[in-house]
């Protein structure tokens, strides 16, 4: 999350994005052992956070960043990936 260029801009900024939403992470208590919530953090750090209905498969590609909103996105973010990779083979 912190992770930024050289000018000190988020990586993250101008992204669109998708993870963990507040809501997924307090339903399994993640918000009491992480040290931020995701989706809270991603749009500080100017993300354009979306995101599809709770506990369902959601990914989304913004050029070569590709995110999953949670477990059930692990294979749409897979297919993401592969896609990403074949495109520069």
């Amino acid at each position: 999350m912190n992770a930024t260029y050289k000018d000190g801009t988020p990586i993250v900024k101008g992204k669109t994005v998708t993870s963990f939403t507040d809501e997924e992470e307090r339903e399994v208590g993640l918000d009491v052992h992480m040290p931020f919530l995701l989706e809270s953090t991603l749009r500080l750090r100017g993300a354009n956070f979306v995101r599809g209905e709770k506990w369902t498969d959601f990914s989304v590609r913004d050029g070569n960043l590709i995110t999953g909103q949670n477990p059930q996105s692990s294979r749409s973010t897979a297919e993401k990936v592969v896609a990403a990779l074949e495109e520069r083979a």
